[in-house]
């Protein structure tokens, strides 16, 4: 299960080839029950073989049904991709044997899918890319092998809940040239799922699973080299990792004098690296025919158009959205709407606190909110319209900086309201002049040393007592206050 190492950067492989790399992705889609019978997709936890029925276990003489909701997924995520939604489709017989394939063959569709010809744009490093989608298409879910030992003997299991699930898949053409990109392609096509609601895409529960179709030729030649899938990369991190790996692999296999032979291969966290699995497969090796049981499915106009009107704001126009109107920076916009806790809290602040500046309503919500709830083991939350009130009152000026994330602290995990922290922990800012002179005398005079300091040129003295003045005062002094009055009481001291 080892390989090469990949080789260092600068190694030469990049600029003698260049990777052509097609993304196959699988996802599970969020449906109530599978995709064509009853059996209900509620499977997380459940006793193996305990979600499955005549139908999706393959007996003889059962008949499908089409899951609607699942197809409505799939023309969904078409339009969403820009893809071309077909009028008439069809199922197919996909024909290979397997141990957790109970019927022997699974149900797709091959010639006629339900979308094509779409195109998914992202940023990149390097810049935004646009990947062309060949196809987006439904199927059937194969069961689950388990590989354990019993009674001292290594034995292979069959769990078919998973049989049956309904699965789209959806293939791009072979337009990706580095690890990032294909990263990058699988990140926002995840975001796009979830924000469509046609899936979790959770890829370490197995409800995104990601493949790539790698090979590398010397650059300037059009024709494609000999391409290998690679499997089993269960997360983004895994996809890059492994792409990567698998175009330095080829490359010292060729520079080495070998060929690339067409196979699959793994990816292998722990060694992180690929390793053989199987021959790999062409298209004719499945003998794809008509499905006999299940008649073409006809899309009309009317339901075409409610699904499209049912699509919510896409993450592109919404990142833009936020670029443009609310003039917040490319990083910040892709921060909050990669979180979809983060772009619900954000737009329900919006909605709730008319004028909160939206430039400091975003830095709150991509640093201390989601600082804790990365770090949150309980539960906490924030709700919106208390966050709005909660910069309204430091873009008034009426509670600092560092009082403030001990309110919102405490009300993500409390639940508490702000107006109530802030009141009963005595955090509205001290603004009153006169108070604040009376405490600036009092830290001048118990620091000597600091104000030597600053009248014989050493400037950072300021700092410190700054610092002073915000511990004496539990941070609620208005530190802009406190230093403009603290260099003036400086410059005449005596």
């Amino acid at each position: 299960m080892t390989g090469p190492a990949i080789a260092p950067a600068g190694s030469g492989a990049s600029e003698r080839y260049e990777a052509v790399i097609g993304i196959e992705i699988h996802c599970q889609l969020k449906t109530a029950s599978k995709m064509f019978c009853g059996c209900s997709t509620e499977i997380d936890g459940a006793a193996p073989n305990s979600h499955c029925c005549p139908v999706c276990l393959g007996l003889p003489g059962v008949l499908p049904t089409i899951n609607k909701t699942a197809v409505e997924y799939v023309i969904a995520t078409g339009f969403a991709i820009e893809a071309t939604v077909a009028a008439t489709t069809r199922w197919d017989r996909k024909n290979y044997f397997y141990p957790d394939l109970p019927k022997g063959y699974q149900i797709s569709q091959y010639q006629l899918p339900l979308a094509a010809n779409g195109r998914l744009t992202f940023d990149t490093s390097a810049g935004r890319f646009t990947v062309r989608v060949r196809r987006a298409h439904l199927e059937e879910d194969t069961g689950r092998l388990i590989h354990d030992e019993l009674d001292g003997r290594r034995v292979s299991l069959i769990d078919f809940n998973r049989s049956g699930m309904p699965l789209m898949e959806i293939v791009t053409e072979p337009d990706i040239r580095t690890a990032e990109q294909a990263r990058r392609y699988a990140e926002e096509l995840r975001l796009l799922m979830r924000t469509i609601g046609a899936s979790d895409a959770e890829m370490e529960n197995g409800q995104m699973r990601v493949e790539a179709n790698v090979s590398i030729r010397p650059r300037g030649r059009e024709a494609f080299g000999t391409r290998v899938e690679v499997k089993n990369m269960n997360s983004m991190r895994a996809v890059e990792r492994a792409i990567s790996f698998e175009i330095e692999r080829q490359a010292a296999e060729i520079d080495a004098g070998g060929t690339i032979r067409m196979e699959t291969r793994g990816w292998e966290d722990g060694s992180q690296s690929t390793y053989h699995m199987r021959p790999k497969e062409e298209e004719n090796d499945y003998r794809y025919f008509p499905e006999p049981d299940l008649p073409p499915l006809l899309t009309t106009p009317e339901w075409l158009a409610e699904i499209r009107a049912r699509l919510p704001e896409l993450p592109a126009a919404r990142r833009a959205r936020y670029r443009d109107a609310f003039g917040l920076s490319a990083y910040d916009a892709g921060v909050l709407v990669n979180d979809a806790a983060a772009t619900a809290l954000f737009e329900g602040a919006l909605a709730a606190g008319r004028g909160v500046p939206v430039k400091l309503l975003a830095n709150w919500v991509t640093g201390e909110y989601m600082r804790l709830a990365k770090e949150d083991a309980r539960g906490g939350s924030a709700d919106p319209a208390e966050l709005a009130a909660l910069v309204k009152l430091v873009a008034d000026g009426a509670i600092s900086g560092t009082n403030a994330k001990e309110v919102l602290a405490d009300h993500f995990s409390s639940g508490r309201p702000v107006a109530s922290i802030v009141e009963s922990g005595g955090f509205r800012q001290i603004s009153d002049a006169g108070a604040l002179r009376a405490v600036i005398d009092e830290v001048l005079a118990a620091n000597p040393a600091a104000v030597a300091d600053y009248r014989s040129g050493r400037a950072a003295a300021v700092a410190f007592l700054v610092g002073q003045v915000m511990k004496a005062t539990r941070g609620q002094a208005n530190a802009a206050m406190v230093q403009t009055f603290l260099r003036e009481r400086l410059d005449n001291v005596e």
